[in-house]
């Protein structure tokens, strides 16, 4: 994660938001809230999840794929590292 480190700060931010809107969630499904209100919570995370997810594999294509330099060996890892993700993210 050593490309990761110099966005630490802004990457914890973004899941400590994220975990704020999980908890959001938690609380309107504790007090029986409208359904439309759930689901508006719940694609809001969903939404903020997907851009944290985004800015971590563009991240990685740029550093482990597209970078000059790299083995292809290495290239390769990080593309199968990236076609794992992305299979998972799908189903």
């Amino acid at each position: 994660m050593g490309h990761l480190s110099e966005k630490k700060g802004d990457l914890l931010a973004r899941v400590k938001r994220i975990a704020g809107q999980v908890a959001a969630v938690e609380r309107s499904l504790e007090r029986d809230a409208e359904c439309a209100d759930v689901l508006h919570l719940v694609a809001a995370v969903r939404g903020a999840v997907n851009g944290l997810l985004d800015e971590i594999v563009v991240d990685h294509l740029h550093e482990h794929v597209a970078k000059p330099g790299l083995s292809d060996v290495a290239r390769s890892k990080g593309a199968e590292e990236l076609v794992t993700v992305i299979r998972r993210y799908v189903k």
